[in-house]
């Protein structure tokens, strides 16, 4: 069968890259065509638009640059048709993927969405929306199957997809000497995959840094895609140099760490996932999270917190995220704080129940 899947950020490339092989191991004369990003051409060479053109922070950014994606749904939809697949996959990625579920239900496509829009936290509206424009929702936190019951709509709950892409992770046994990191605690930096982000977010991160014993190793987490540049001038007014900036080996850094500052998102469950105690930090522009904040009905933003419903790790967001807060922080999650931290992280651990949401997502695909 033709399988068109749509992912338009890093972890919506991890987990479609991963559900494209466990496809392959059902249906092996699959054929892709799909915009994500490089865990998805490792499988397919197949690409239409590589993630890092369409990936955008905030509304005030969305705003900024919507004639682009309105011109990339309009080449999606060119581009559905002129492969006209047997199965549409939506991975996450809302505002784009649900203009393109509403404009291809009626076209008689099978639709797919795998990792749900927040309707449980914003736009619950939604709902309803999808309700009319998906065949089969699929979600992956364990609250989700309850919220789309109150919109009559089936939702089938796999798991978390996180847990196999960390149980396929085989560690660089050469990562530590490769990085002379022979002794003395490791403190991770992810600040986020997007060059908005980690404008926003390393410098204060790296602020922070000043204030940490010598012997602690600083480990950076690169991605390919935002420029080394971008790092340097977050980090220039940073006194402590011994900085490693490390592309594209995220979960090796976390393999070996012992504490992390984390941007809020997909990375904070990551971290919790390799028991790394964390503190999340996230920065956008000022009218951006004022918006955010106006319209999500939540308390709490990271997705360790969400599921385990109280603060089991600090947030400071927006105006919270200072070193005033940031400091006394992070020297607790590297001593009294760790062990409760780890305690609550193998409570998640168990929430989240076993491995193998990506081939149970491929089955539901086929079905």
């Amino acid at each position: 069968m033709r399988y068109y899947l749509i992912a338009g950020e890093a972890s919506g490339d991890l987990h479609g890259a991963n559900l494209m092989k466990e496809i392959l191991l059902l249906d092996p004369n699959a054929e892709f065509r799909f915009w994500g990003g490089d865990a998805m051409l490792d499988v397919s060479d197949n690409i239409v638009t590589h993630y890092k053109d369409v990936a955008f922070m905030g509304f005030l950014e969305v705003i900024k640059h919507l004639p682009l994606i309105l011109r990339k749904i309009k080449e999606c939809k060119k581009d559905i048709e002129a492969f006209n697949p047997d199965r549409m996959v939506l991975i996450d990625y809302p505002g784009f993927n649900m203009r393109i579920a509403e404009w291809a239900k009626p076209k008689g496509y099978e639709v797919t969405f795998y990792i749900s829009p927040t309707i449980w936290a914003w736009k619950k509206k939604r709902g309803w929306k999808l309700k009319k424009t998906v065949d089969k929702m699929i979600v992956i936190l364990p609250f989700e199957k309850e919220v789309y019951q109150k919109y009559n709509m089936e939702a089938h709950y796999v798991g978390h997809p996180l847990l196999d892409a960390i149980d396929q992770f085989e560690a660089d046994l050469t990562f530590k000497k490769k990085y002379k990191i022979e002794s003395g605690k490791v403190l991770a930096l992810l600040p986020g995959s997007r060059v908005q982000e980690v404008e926003k977010i390393l410098p204060i991160m790296g602020a922070a840094i000043d204030h940490m014993d010598e012997e602690v190793h600083l480990l950076l987490a690169c991605t390919k895609h935002v420029p080394r540049k971008v790092y340097e001038q977050a980090l220039e007014k940073v006194k402590n140099r011994n900085i490693q900036y490390i592309i594209a080996e995220t979960y090796d850094i976390l393999n070996i760490a012992d504490a992390a500052l984390v941007s809020s998102g997909t990375a904070t469950l990551e971290t919790a996932l390799f028991k790394v105690p964390q503190v999340v930090c996230y920065r956008t522009s000022t009218i951006s999270y004022h918006i955010a904040r106006s319209l999500v009905d939540l308390e709490y933003m990271s997705l360790v917190n969400l599921i385990l419903d109280r603060p089991v790790v600090a947030e400071f967001l927006q105006n919270d995220f200072t070193l005033e807060n940031l400091i006394p922080e992070l020297a607790d999650i590297m001593g009294p704080k760790r062990a409760k931290i780890l305690a609550d992280y193998d409570e998640l651990i168990n929430k989240l129940g076993s491995s193998g949401a990506s081939h149970r997502v491929a089955e539901i695909v086929l079905r």
